[in-house]
C-alpha cells in the first residue's frame, strides 16, 4: 500500500515561506495571487494490508515524528 501525507501550517499560523513565494509571483508579474501557504508532501510504501490498519499507523508516524502538531495540520490519503 502506498500513503500520501499532507502536511500544512495550521490556519492564523505565520507562514514566512508562503509569504516569500507570493511575493516572488508578484515579482515576476502574477500579481492575482493574494495569498500562499507552502506545506510538504510525504510519500510511504506500507507493507499493510488492510487500509484501516495502514491509516491508523500512519496517523501515529504523523503525530510522533512527521508533523508538527503544536503548528502544523495533516491529511493522509492511502492507495
Amino acid at each position: 500500500m502506498k500513503a500520501r501525507v499532507h502536511v500544512m501550517l495550521k490556519d492564523g499560523v505565520l507562514d514566512p515561506q508562503g509569504e516569500a513565494i507570493r511575493h516572488a509571483l508578484g515579482a515576476l508579474g502574477f500579481g492575482s495571487v493574494e495569498g500562499v501557504r507552502q506545506g510538504k508532501v510525504i510519500e510511504l510504501d506500507l507493507k499493510a494490508t488492510e487500509q484501516a490498519a495502514a491509516e491508523a499507523e500512519v496517523a501515529q508516524m504523523c503525530e510522533k515524528l512527521l508533523a508538527n502538531t503544536v503548528i502544523e495540520k495533516y491529511t493522509i490519503e492511502i492507495a
